[in-house]
């Protein structure tokens, strides 16, 4: 074989070995000291099992670099076992995204997932389709994928994640069909149908259009514009003081403090007084359960 074709060969090699690597980086804890039993081996079989389901299947067609892929935890913690193979518990999923020129992770996602119940039984395989529900576990598994990648699209183009949300939507619409707690409206107004209503709902398009602004054109460019940063932070305060106003206590909000506040908070303290005053004003308004939180923006 000529020295042409085998350079031809091995770039082919090194392109679908580097250009089509999967999404995310995702590790998954889970906390099973609740659990009464002997056999601990399952558990550490299922955090093996969902972390290689969630790490090695490719989520979209688009090519991702290693060093792209998402960083992501996933924790799960067992609080019941009300059957042998069948667990009761929580789970917090949270991701982030790289400020560009600097060492900091920027959280884009923290969610408590109150209803993170489910099947598994030891060396069970993780079978999933989006066009067939297979199990509750693999359903809650795909749609984060989808929020999360949904989610860091957001930041790095305007509206960028509908596509994903989309995708999160069909996994709804098949699980709704089995009654399982987590996906129906009227089982509790934090689950995550109410997560990825409120993502794609028209009154979070603002929103989400500054949310992209905030991270892309702010944090992004951070260490050339400060200003600019806290220009697009207020910005995106006051948007989300909208959605407050039509829509108080909304799941948008509650997630997105729960990402943000210590960002919000850092990224003002050094701001100028008038700005300084505003976004603790707009924070305090519309999350007074944190105001006394919200009066580091006001020191020094």
């Amino acid at each position: 074989m000529s020295k042409f074709f085998t350079a031809i060969l091995v770039f082919v090699f090194i392109f679908q070995f580097t250009g089509f690597s999967q999404e995310l980086n995702c590790r998954v804890v889970v906390d099973a000291q609740r659990i009464q039993t002997t056999d601990r081996e399952v558990f550490r079989d299922l955090e093996e099992s969902v972390e290689n389901f969630m790490n090695n299947r490719k989520w979209t067609s688009e090519s991702f670099l290693p060093e792209e892929r998402i960083n992501c935890n996933l924790i799960i913690t067992l609080t019941g076992s009300p059957a042998i193979g069948s667990y009761e518990g929580t789970a917090q999923i949270q991701s982030s995204r790289p400020v560009y020129n600097t060492n900091y992770e920027s959280l884009v996602l923290n969610f408590a997932d109150r209803d993170f119940n489910f099947d598994y039984v030891e060396s069970q395989p993780l079978e999933f389709s989006e066009t067939l529900y297979n199990n509750n576990l693999t359903s809650m598994l795909g749609f984060y994928a989808y929020i999360i990648i949904g989610m860091d699209h957001d930041t790095f183009s305007s509206l960028g994640g509908t596509p994903y949300f989309a995708r999160a939507l069909d996994i709804v619409n098949l699980a709704q069909a089995t009654n399982v707690t987590g996906w129906q409206p009227f089982d509790s107004n934090r689950n995550r149908y109410w997560l990825l209503e409120n993502l794609t709902n028209k009154t979070s398009e603002e929103f989400r259009k500054e949310y992209y602004n905030y991270h892309r054109n702010g944090l992004d460019t951070f260490i050339e514009k400060p200003n600019d940063l806290r220009t697009h932070a207020l910005s995106l305060l006051e948007k989300l003081q909208e959605i407050e106003k039509l829509r108080p206590n909304s799941i948008i909000k509650i997630s997105f403090f729960d990402a943000k506040q210590d960002e919000i908070i850092n990224i003002f303290k050094q701001a100028n007084p008038s700005q300084k005053r505003e976004a603790y004003d707009i924070c305090a308004k519309i999350e007074p359960s944190s105001t006394d939180k919200f009066k580091e923006i006001l020191e020094n």
